[in-house]
């Protein structure tokens, strides 16, 4: 999961080769919509935020992540949890207990920052793959959570694909007994995954994630439908494209590559950014997508979250352009070039999703909003309004 999150290269460079697959950009079929009392409005809050979930409004979501917890290889694969960790659990769960409206709450493993080869070791065994399970289990009880997630960032092989379907099957099956055995409701399971089911490598390997054990196992999957161009290339691009004409980096394509996978759509919960991405142009006088850029914007480390963005624009007088192509914004100032999505892009994009009849929706990442206006916009779209 990105934004603040360093993104390793090679994934970027997937994300660049993606560009590259032959498969059409069409666009499946919409299903019915799922109501509102059975979808998913989530968004994901980091460890470590100085943003309190106490003072998440609870309106705008019904599932809100913790972000993130990680296996220790030295301890057999089982999470890693420091007193700092402890500390900021229980804070977790208690800002948001007893709330009103309630919202659901979910241990996230893994992100954007994590080691993948330590999941891919987890993954390979079944001894290591009942240790990791059972410590994730316990965990969540332990805290009061009502369901795991898994962000795997991200599977390298084929044989972690059939590793991560082993690992569905299993972690399922343990929620089962454990549920049974408890005598409480069965703990949700979930993942964050890549953007589209099929990754394209170097030479045109692909790997593709197991989409059967998804429908079977999982209660949903998020594709992580932002982080499509970044300071990694030296061409201004969008963050989170609802459409792409010239590629297949592009959220239309993403999602329906993961229908026609066989996921189907009310398994699928979409990503949305509440956050961009930021440019130093070559030339400030060249300022479209696509412009020359010389790497990230000074001071910016490449993102900012929205709340900045609207203070940036504010206070620097920026240019801002809506492109109704990708349905995104952009706004330039000087020689920085952000792109990232205001109200209006994020209602199209949320009308998308309920239109193809997906789940729901998620956020990475809930402290980014500013006066939850895109929350809003987003919720309230969700369930029919504007």
């Amino acid at each position: 999961m990105a934004s603040s999150i360093a993104v390793h290269s090679f994934i970027l460079l997937l994300l660049f080769l993606t560009m590259h697959q032959s498969s059409a950009q069409s666009t499946p079929s919409p299903s019915n919509f799922p109501t509102p009392f059975t979808s998913v409005r989530a968004a994901y809050w980091p460890s470590g935020s100085d943003f309190p979930t106490s003072s998440i409004d609870t309106n705008y979501f019904t599932h809100i992540y913790y972000a993130f917890l990680n296996p220790d290889p030295a301890d057999s694969f089982k999470l890693s949890i420091t007193q700092s960790d402890q500390t900021e659990l229980r804070n977790f769960i208690s800002g948001l207990r007893n709330r009103h409206p309630p919202v659901k709450t979910l241990l996230s493993l893994g992100g954007g920052s994590s080691n993948s080869s330590a999941f891919a070791a987890m993954a390979s065994t079944p001894h290591s793959r009942s240790a990791f399970i059972e410590s994730t289990i316990q965990v969540a009880r332990q805290y009061g959570f009502d369901g795991l997630d898994l962000d795997w960032e991200f599977p390298d092989t084929p044989r972690d694909m059939s590793n991560l379907a082993i690992l569905f099957k299993e972690w399922y099956q343990a929620l089962l007994l454990d549920s049974k055995v408890q005598r409480k409701p069965r703990l949700l399971l979930t993942a964050a995954v890549y953007y589209a089911n099929t990754i394209v490598l170097i030479g045109n390997e692909t790997r593709s994630y197991p989409a059967g054990a998804i429908r079977q196992y999982l209660d949903w999957a998020s594709p992580m439908n932002f982080d499509y161009h970044g300071a990694w290339s030296n061409f201004t691009g969008v963050n989170s494209a609802l459409f792409d004409p010239k590629s297949n980096i592009s959220t239309r394509y993403g999602i329906g590559s993961w229908i026609r996978s066989g996921v189907p759509p009310s398994k699928l919960v979409m990503g949305l950014p509440l956050y961009g991405r930021t440019w130093e142009l070559e030339d400030p006088n060249v300022h479209g997508i696509g412009a020359r850029a010389v790497g990230p914007a000074t001071g910016t480390g490449g993102t900012m979250d929205y709340n900045k963005i609207l203070e940036f624009n504010e206070e620097n007088g920026a240019t801002i352009v809506y492109d109704g192509i990708s349905v995104s914004y952009y706004s330039y100032s000087g020689t920085t070039w952000i792109t990232y999505d205001d109200v209006r892009s994020i209602k199209r994009k949320v009308q998308f999703a309920r239109s193809l009849g997906l789940h729901g929706y998620f956020f990475w990442a809930v402290n980014k909003d500013k006066d939850w206006a895109l929350s809003r916009k987003a919720s309230n779209t969700w369930r029919g309004g504007y």
